[in-house]
């Protein structure tokens, strides 16, 4: 049977005493005697120390023995405040508990703070001057504020919890070869400030969760080539306030959710040949706003976004292949143009070929639902238009045969004409009005020069018709009667114009140019002009008469099919 064998147990530090810091400079004696009394105490001037200064100099250590107030010492409840101090030393807080406010403002720390694992109440580090601060997984109660401080290394906060603000206002922070501020899956129940801050590096806030904004107004973030702010399934109350900002690098939110607005008004985001802002699959139940000369030098990715919103200027639009609206859902503008003109030129600054597409219909589908339901119908139906003709365009690209790349190109112009491919249908019933007045016009002339004849068999052998293609001084034996008979046209006049001169034509119906053009255009109705009569080939303008007669009842069964096509929607793309 094995027995186990005890290990040994780690010996436990032993708290120092305060005698152990003795002899204490003049500075650490002042801050001893100060911080029991709650007063704010300052060394020198209270403001932050550029080089080492004696009268200044305040061990790290000393400060830990005070925070955490061993060997009887207790700290005053207003917590640690010391403004114009030169930390010499590791300030190590790693794991400790301290319910009071830790306030360093404008000090001077000669190594990166550890508050690993750390809970506190609230951390100030305003104003004061860092070569990093190492807080992963602190818990703060309150806010934990760094505005105005110089820091040139990493702040590393993932996986921390704050009960208020992450504050950097003002702030410059420093740490190009890397991510400067490392926040993933930070915790707040405020938002992240960096209003007017200057970082070189990149900012990591991936899986963040915040109650407030992730506010970066007037801010400036430099990370050339790489992504300079990423905040990945951020889940934010509040806004992403961009307004002012320039970032210099891929600004990257994929699958974020903003309770509010995203505001990139007046900002500058660039990275050229690259992501300038990528909202890929966000949520801003808010509004989007890219006005007041927003640029954006790089890809605008809003592919699959949803936004409530959008308010932008064309003059902030990314340029030609600098766009992705692909699924980019969102209610309405309240702010820019909303004329089909210019929508169109913002959606023409997509080019799916550049991401291997050869067509995107949603984007249109999108534009022209929206246009609708805030009452542009003329410019939603213009909109849906262009889609119909660049999504066929893109078909017959895909067409490998050209022979079927030539019929579909006949097909796609007969439909764009006449029927604006569906989305016009009542414009077929403007093309026949056309024909019925150009059928109108030809019949005309041809009845007026006497290219029109009677459709029925028994006219066209009766003397009134066959006998008046003569003049009266002629005559022509007719094997019917067994007789010569005299011609009945006058001099000069044509066989019709004869015709209906005779006695026995008066109960011949009459001919109407203006509804035989009508019966001949529409296939299925039945005026009666066509029963009784015929354009007539052996006259000058005849054969081009029954040619057009015939082209105007092929157009008519064409334009009526169409039309019956394009209002039951079975020409249009799907």
């Amino acid at each position: 049977m094995n027995e186990k064998i005890p290990q040994s147990q780690p010996a436990i530090p032993v708290a120092p005493s305060l005698a152990e810091f003795h002899p204490l400079s003049a500075a650490e004696a002042k801050v001893v005697a100060h911080l029991q009394l709650g007063d704010f105490d300052r060394l020198g001037d209270g403001l932050r120390p550029e080089k080492i200064d004696a009268e200044r100099t305040v061990r790290a250590e000393l400060l830990r023995y005070l925070i955490l107030g061993n060997d009887g010492y207790r700290l005053h409840e207003k917590g640690l405040r010391l403004s114009g101090a030169w930390i010499s030393g590791i300030l190590d807080l790693e794991g400790c508990r301290i319910p009071r406010d830790i306030g360093l403002k404008d000090c001077h720390f000669e190594a990166p703070p550890v508050l690993r694992s750390a809970v506190i109440d609230n951390l100030f580090l305003d104003g004061s001057a860092l070569p990093g601060l190492q807080a992963d997984r602190l818990e703060a109660r309150g806010c934990l504020s760094l505005r105005g401080a110089t820091v040139t290394g990493e702040i590393r906060l993932s996986s921390a919890r704050s009960g208020g603000n992450i504050e950097a206002d003002g702030a410059s922070i420093s740490w190009p070869s890397g991510i400067v501020i490392e926040a993933d899956g930070l915790e707040a129940r405020g938002g992240v400030l960096l209003r007017g801050a200057d970082i070189r590096g990149g900012i990591n806030l991936s899986g963040v969760r915040l109650g407030g904004d992730v506010n970066a107004v007037g801010a400036r973030i430099e990370r050339p080539g790489e992504v300079a702010l990423n905040g990945d399934a951020v889940v934010a109350g509040g806004d992403l306030a961009l307004r002012g900002a320039t970032i210099i690098g891929e600004a990257r939110f994929l699958g974020a959710r903003f309770g509010g607005d995203v505001d990139c008004t007046a900002a500058s985001l660039s990275q050229p040949g690259g992501n300038a802002l990528r909202l890929n699959r966000t949520t801003i139940d808010g509004a989007f706003f890219l006005r007041q000369n927003a640029s954006v030098i790089g890809t605008l990715d809003l592919t699959a976004t949803t936004i409530g919103a959008i308010d932008d200027e064309q003059a902030s639009w990314p340029q030609t292949g600098d766009l992705l609206l692909n699924r980019c859902r969102y209610g309405a503008f309240i702010g820019g143009p909303v004329d089909a003109d210019s929508r169109l030129d913002w959606l023409s600054r997509q080019t799916p070929d550049r991401w291997k597409a050869d067509f995107w219909p949603q984007p249109y589908e999108h534009l022209a639902t929206v246009l609708r339901e805030m009452g542009h119908d003329e410019d939603a139906r213009a909109v849906l238009i262009t889609k119909e003709r660049l999504q066929r365009r893109a078909r017959r690209g895909r067409a490998k045969n050209p022979a079927l790349r030539a019929t579909l190109a006949a097909s796609d112009a007969i439909l764009a004409v006449t029927l604006r491919y569906g989305r016009q249908p009542l414009l077929a019933l403007v093309w026949m009005m056309v024909f019925w007045a150009a059928g109108t016009a030809v019949f005309a002339i041809a009845y007026n020069t006497g290219a029109m004849k009677p459709n029925s068999p028994v006219v066209l052998r009766s003397p009134e018709w066959t006998m008046c293609d003569l003049p009266r001084t002629e005559s022509r034996f007719m094997p019917t009667s067994g007789q010569d008979l005299a011609g009945r046209a006058e001099i000069g006049q044509d066989q019709l114009t004869c015709f209906r001169s005779q006695p026995e034509a008066a109960s011949y119906p009459e001919f109407n140019a203006f509804m035989y053009s009508l019966d001949v255009l529409l296939p299925v109705a039945s005026i009666g002009q066509k029963e009784y009569w015929r354009p007539d080939s052996l006259k000058p303008n005849g054969t081009f008469t029954l040619k057009y007669y015939f082209l105007q009842s092929i157009i008519g069964w064409a334009l009526s099919l169409l039309a019956v096509a394009g209002f039951s929607g079975l020409v249009k793309s799907q």
